[in-house]
């Protein structure tokens, strides 16, 4: 169509849903010792999304927006069997009951139970895949209501003792669906417009067994006060069993599937959560006030039905493998550089090789060395609050530390002049004898290119890029949050006759106070496909509030 129309292309998606509630409540308190609560209720749920897009050719934009017409472009379209409108529609519908029962004895001693029944078309067919009872039920003792607690204070101003145990699910990912057979309608493609037909195709077979992804969890924790409260204390450890995990499964193409949506994994995880937040010091012209946080988290994958390459397990998002952390990041075991300054590896025999590493590989996978979990399993914060008349002033520093990331893939066999070399290529192999130094490989030569093959030489580079050699670790400390604040005095403010007053500055992201060195400046803490990405942005905002 051109040059004499455009391209006018449109997208639209509409989303139709509701939500229906009906809930009855009772709560009650007998010779204010016992006090009794219940929640019941049911809840409809619907939700209807349709997309279409249109591609229209021929847009003449300055002469009215009127198409241009061809039928040279509806014959290129019918022989390579291309659309020129797309409709998509899917209907999700679910239903639920709910009841929740609390019981407490003179606010000492409380019991909570909790009772779901739902259901939804997402899954499959039969009663025990589509429908799931789902439970909660916990505890807490508020010692400090007992009347033994008085003899404690004010070293221990309160204490109370919490604990659950809870069965939860999931429907999954929300693109997830084998409650029927999936069929669609199809233009099969033809070598002449004249013998063409429209047809149906099997897009995936039902999966009746398809269920809800579920959750054991055991929940038992404590929160304390001393001093008056000026010193709090706030606990929590965890032990979580999932089972039933969605995800892709490889059959034996029994069906006619290679591949379909199961519940195909489980997993265990652990971990704790304290939070310490102190008054240090409090007068009537200063404070300061500091904030604690501190969790750690281990998971391990105890059941994965699934095959994985070479390829799924070195990426920088990390992979799943049974035994090993949810987002496990695996690498190539690198040998060093030979004397012509090339990468070399362990491959899946024991061999040491320059290119021979199998990407696909399925079945031989145990050469591969677990470099360690994409995810952190330490993180928290430290903030402190520093008050002096009008003026305040919060710091806070966050950090992380247990994790690995794999550095940006920037080796290549060949480079061109618009390449943006990075640090690392400083300390590259020049001359003989380098590889004793450095394990930075060098610029392949034309030489190299002829005697090695531009398809061997790739393998080699990119085998490096996912190598042993381009892991680092995640850990870091970074000065998060600084914030300088004054409030006006409040005989100035009745005097301009308005409310309140106030300015500040606020820096975020400022810097980062410990990293691994062998990131190169590279942001730990911003993930893309493969590796790090760009430093998160520092921001300085400066606000001024008047209120009228």
């Amino acid at each position: 169509m051109l040059p004499e129309g455009g391209i006018y292309r449109k997208t639209d998606y509409e989303s139709l849903g509701y939500d229906l509630t009906s809930t009855f409540s009772y709560k009650n308190v007998f010779n204010n010792i016992h006090t009794v609560n219940f929640y019941s209720g049911m809840q409809l749920n619907s939700i209807d999304r349709s997309r279409t897009n249109f591609t229209g050719w021929g847009l003449q934009y300055s002469l009215g927006e009127i198409p241009f017409y061809g039928y040279e472009l509806f014959k290129k379209q019918v022989e390579e069997n291309s659309l020129y409108y797309g409709l998509n529609n899917t209907k999700n519908r679910g239903v639920a009951f709910f009841s929740n029962a609390t019981y407490s004895w003179k606010r000492r001693y409380t019991i909570n139970g909790t009772v779901r029944y739902e259901g939804t078309n997402r899954l499959g067919k039969s009663t025990k895949s589509r429908w799931l009872p789902t439970w909660n039920i916990s505890g807490a003792w508020n010692a400090h209501e007992e009347d033994f607690f008085e003899a404690l204070n004010p070293v221990l101003s309160n204490f109370t003792v919490r604990a659950s145990y809870s069965l939860t699910a999931d429907s999954g990912p929300f693109d997830v669906t084998n409650s029927a057979v999936d069929i669609r309608s199809v233009n099969p493609w033809r070598p002449s417009s004249g013998v063409r037909e429209s047809g149906l195709t099997i897009e995936s077979l039902e999966n009746s067994d398809l269920t809800y992804e579920k959750k054991n969890e055991i929940n038992i924790g404590f929160d304390a006060g001393f001093i008056d409260n000026r010193i709090n204390v706030g606990f929590d450890w965890y032990t979580r069993d999932n089972y039933d995990l969605i995800g892709i499964v490889n059959t034996q193409g029994i069906g006619g599937e290679a591949t379909k949506f199961g519940n195909v994994a489980s997993m265990t995880s652990q971990g704790l959560e304290l939070s310490i937040s102190s008054t240090n010091i409090k007068t009537d012209n200063f404070s300061w006030r500091t904030n604690f946080i501190y969790s750690k988290t281990t998971n391990e994958v105890t059941e994965l039905e699934n095959r994985s390459r070479v390829i799924d397990l070195i990426t920088g998002n990390g992979f799943a493998r049974t035994g090993y952390p949810v987002r496990s990041i695996f690498s190539i075991p690198f040998e060093g550089l030979n004397s012509e300054g090339l990468p070399t590896f362990t491959n899946e025999n024991g061999e040491t090789t320059v290119s021979d590493i199998y990407f696909q590989e399925r079945d031989n996978i145990d050469f591969l060395e677990y470099s360690g979990s994409a995810d952190p399993t330490d993180i928290g914060g430290l903030g402190n609050t520093f008050t002096y008349k009008g003026f305040s002033l919060n710091v806070f520093a966050s950090y992380s530390f247990g994790n690995v990331v794999r550095l940006n893939p920037i080796f290549n066999d060949e480079y061109t002049d618009l390449t943006a070399f990075p640090r690392e290529f400083e300390n590259r192999w020049v001359t003989p004898g380098d590889e004793n130094f450095t394990d930075i490989p060098r610029i392949a030569s034309a030489r190299q290119v002829d005697n090695y093959g531009g398809s061997e030489l790739d393998i080699a580079y990119n085998a490096y890029n996912y190598s042993t050699a381009r892991i680092a670790k995640g850990d870091f400390i970074r000065l998060k949050q600084v914030t300088l604040g004054y409030q006006f005095d409040q005989s100035l403010i009745e005097k301009l006759k308005i409310s309140s007053l106030s300015m500040s500055v606020n820096a975020t992201n400022l810097f980062l106070l410990y990293s691994d060195k062998k990131l190169n400046g590279q942001d730990p803490e911003f993930f893309n496909s493969g590796g790090v990405a760009s430093p998160l942005a520092k921001q300085i905002t400066f606000s001024l509030r008047l209120g009228l």
